[in-house]
């Protein structure tokens, strides 16, 4: 569910997010309705069987969705609920920034049935939340976050941006550590990235942004690291810790491939094309799988959308694009492999319907062999079972290593992006 109004745009920042200084002028009320008839058109034109699948997640980003008004937001999630009754347990983020969130707000948000927050902090460091461009403070930052683990609202995570400019590795250190000991059951630590396309960006290109030393980002990244794990968080993916069962079900869901609606202006979705009747006016190849889609990036358009043709490109739509089982299965690996219990290649090849080509093997084999991925065995490999009567120049059964469940070492992690893109 995107929201996507902020207060300001941040220079680093490369979301759909519209900046609007006084929150009290945003349509709180028409857009809440306006994502309701969204969804509307979505089930009754949609993928046959939409409302009866389970619903494992809800997430409310942005922009700053902490800006809507909670009575707004909370019509919206009472009608998706309501919507897909299959939604036992479900997990109901929003994101906040520290600037449009107190104790009262989150007490809102909890009794409309939001059951986790997601806080923007970044960091604790005055000067360096003043280069990222952030209106709050780092006294602010805290009290937000102490605000939400006191409120109503069961589990709080916060985001930190490492790798800033004027940042020692003890820093971040000690910057994480002071959000771990406000109380947060899970953290995301991200090193700053800088993006096309952003202020950063352009200032990037001129050789005008002050930037660390890549070695400099990496022992940050070990400390952080380090830090969180004394503290009892598990590293359960490249950017992200938790405590035990404390886990991000919608990220996960993202990163194991399943399919998710997205609703809002200029969200994203991506819905299976297998076990559900495609939408009227779609036409798909054999090959396709899944059918991505992208709503609307202007707010102005996107409330004025009558959404007569919910799954075609124009009214409501900007964007429309069929996956393929081979490009479905790039992406499981490309996404699977920056999680700590990796990907079962097995599973995801045979359930997208894809046999594992002679590039793929070839890469994957030199990847075990270079201890770039390790093996986490269970039963018969698909690799052994495709490769015994292989085409393969040279290939036989006892070339080719047992390969199911894969991932990247944990302590390989700050090279990973080498090797997925290798693999993909």
């Amino acid at each position: 569910m995107h929201f996507p109004w902020c207060l300001k745009k941040c220079p680093y920042c490369d979301f759909l997010s519209l900046a609007e200084p006084d929150a009290s002028s945003l349509p709180h009320d028409a857009y809440a309705q306006q994502v309701l008839r969204e969804l509307d058109a979505r089930i009754s034109q949609g993928f046959n069987g939409l409302a009866e699948l389970e619903l494992g997640s809800v997430f409310f980003g942005g922009g700053t969705p902490s800006l809507w008004e909670a009575s707004a937001l909370g019509a919206v999630l009472a009608g998706v609920l309501a919507r897909f009754p299959n939604h036992h347990e479900c997990e109901i983020t929003v994101e906040c920034n520290p600037t449009s969130l107190d104790l009262e707000h989150a007490n809102r948000l909890a009794d409309v049935g939001v059951n986790r927050l997601s806080l923007g902090i970044q960091g604790t460091d005055d000067e360096r939340l003043r280069f990222l461009g952030r209106l709050h403070s780092a006294e602010l930052g805290i009290k937000a976050l102490g605000d939400a683990v006191a409120s109503r609202v069961p589990r709080v995570s916060a985001d930190v941006i490492f790798g800033v400019h004027g940042q020692v590795p003890a820093a971040a250190r000690r910057e994480v550590a002071r959000v771990a000991e406000a109380g947060v059951e899970h953290l995301s630590a991200y090193a700053l990235t800088i993006e096309p396309g952003t202020q950063f960006g352009a200032l990037a290109r001129k050789g005008r942004l002050p930037q660390l030393p890549e070695d400099s980002v990496a022992e940050a990244y070990l400390e952080v690291e380090e830090e969180l794990h004394r503290r009892g968080f598990g590293h359960y993916e490249i950017s992200n810790y938790a405590k035990p069962a404390r886990e991000s079900r919608h990220n996960l869901g993202y990163w194991r491939g399943h399919q998710y609606l997205g609703l809002g202006c200029g969200a994203w979705g991506t819905l299976d094309t297998r076990s559900q009747a495609l939408p009227h006016g779609i036409s798909v190849g054999e090959d396709t799988r899944a059918l991505r889609y992208r709503n609307l990036p202007s707010a102005e358009r996107y409330l004025k959308a009558r959404f007569s043709a919910a799954f075609q490109l124009g009214e409501g739509v900007s964007e429309l694009e069929p996956l393929t089982g081979e490009t479905l299965l790039s992406e499981r690996l490309m996404l699977g492999l920056r999680l700590a219990e990796g990907v079962d290649v097995r599973a995801a090849a045979l359930d997208l319907g894809v046999e594992l080509d002679a590039a793929r093997l070839s890469a994957l084999a030199r990847a075990l062999g270079a201890g770039e991925l390790e093996r986490l065995p269970h039963g018969d490999s698909v690799l052994r079972r495709q490769t015994a009567n292989s085409s393969i120049p040279g290939a036989t059964t006892n070339e080719w290593p047992d390969v199911e469940r894969v991932r990247i070492p944990p302590q390989a992690w700050l090279t990973a992006d080498s090797v997925i893109t290798r693999l993909m």
